[in-house]
């Protein structure tokens, strides 16, 4: 295995970014629309050229990305994408069109979606055909500053114990082409699907990474580095983690909790391997066998905040709800020392209230009108 060089553009501090992704739907039928090159341009049109730094085309022309700059809280973070959404409703509301967050449409047909212009868009689905063309699936990204490449593959590594706390919290795609799946996140179950997404391997050195990119360049698997889809990878040019766990979210409190507690976990863990390697015998990190992160990733996706999730390399088993309380807990220190300590509460209230996925699957069985459950999800933007 011959290596290519990956360069790591460190941050100096754990800077946020926040990538938020809707989908477009009509306001009279509620199914998908493909209208998001006119909306693109009318947002244009308003705004100027410079906000197509914040407004993002995507592989399918019923899908919008909100993209936040580099920010230093969550709440900066989120301000930033609330501004581009405010603008993306107004000239959304022109063309009779709702921005819908969540990670899948309950009833939408995938044969009727177009695909954006480009090149990289037309191969990706060239290679991939019919599971390319399936995904109808939306979820939210978040960036987390980290300052060394060293630091970045044992902190991917120790974050996969946290992925079904994440998924089941934001699990949104209940729903699939007019059938209820039984899965909390059926979107989770559908990416992985692409060759190049799903979970990550877990390296432990860098060089091992840089081995990995070197045999899927030869291989033609990618031409870059962006065409690894992992729910958690390495983005070296901004010197971030990329967590694209979520599923998509529909109103900005519960985006401010995911965030916030994505944020406050990889700061955790990145303080906690330093202590480690400062030779302080009580900072361990997670270590999670690949096929128990696998299980815990099935079970979020399957059964929500009813998960009972693997805990531990001696195979303990909790509620997920019950693991959350006191991981709560523990971070409530660094959630002070981000300014996010509001916002990390805001999971408590997702779990009272219940996910997306179960205020989805209520709103149908009071009206059996799956036209309801897209309208629901809309409201919920405010």
């Amino acid at each position: 295995m011959s290596n290519e060089s990956v360069d790591f553009i460190g941050s100096p501090s754990p800077t946020l970014g926040v990538e938020w992704e809707f989908a477009l739907v009509d306001r009279d039928t509620r199914d998908l629309s493909n209208s998001a090159a006119a909306l693109i341009d009318g947002v244009v049109a308003q705004a100027g050229e410079g906000i197509t730094a914040k407004v993002h085309k995507e592989l399918l022309r019923n899908t919008v990305e909100l993209v936040s700059g580099v920010s230093t809280t969550v709440a900066e973070a989120v301000a930033d994408v609330a501004e581009s959404l405010e603008l993306v409703r107004s000239v959304g509301d022109g063309l009779g069109v709702d921005l819908y967050g969540a990670g899948t449409h309950p009833f939408a047909q995938w044969s009727t979606q177009l695909l954006t212009e480009g090149h990289r868009y037309a191969e990706l689905i060239e290679r991939t055909q019919w599971w390319g063309r399936q995904m109808l699936i939306w979820g939210v990204h978040v960036h987390v500053g980290i300052s060394h490449r060293d630091k970045v593959l044992p902190i991917i590594s120790a974050l996969l114990k946290y992925y079904p706390h994440l998924l089941a919290l934001s699990a949104s795609s209940p729903m699939w082409s007019g059938q209820d799946t039984a899965y909390a996140s059926n979107r989770a179950m559908m990416f992985q699907q692409l060759p190049t997404a799903g979970l990550p391997f877990q390296f432990t050195r860098w060089d091992e990474f840089e081995g990995f990119v070197a045999d899927q360049k030869t291989t033609g698997i990618i031409d870059h580095l962006n065409e690894i889809r992992w729910d958690i990878r390495p983005s070296p040019h901004l010197g971030t983690i990329e967590v694209r766990i979520c599923d998509g979210v529909s109103n900005t409190r519960e985006l401010s909790a995911l965030v916030a507690l994505t944020h406050c976990l990889i700061v955790y863990l990145d303080r906690t391997l330093t202590q480690r390697r400062l030779g302080d015998p009580n900072a361990t990190l997670p270590d999670m066998a690949p096929w128990l992160v696998q299980e815990n990733k099935w079970r979020a996706a399957r059964y929500g905040l009813d998960a009972i999730i693997i805990q531990d390399a001696q195979c303990n088993e909790r509620l997920v709800t019950e693991d959350l309380a006191d991981i709560l807990v523990e971070l409530a220190p660094i959630a002070a020392e981000l300014s996010c300590v509001e916002e990390l509460a805001g999971v408590e209230e997702i779990i009272r209230r219940g996910a997306s996925y179960q205020r989805q699957r209520a709103v149908f069985e009071r009206t059996a009108d799956l036209r309801d459950v897209v309208s629901s999800v809309v409201a919920e933007l405010g």
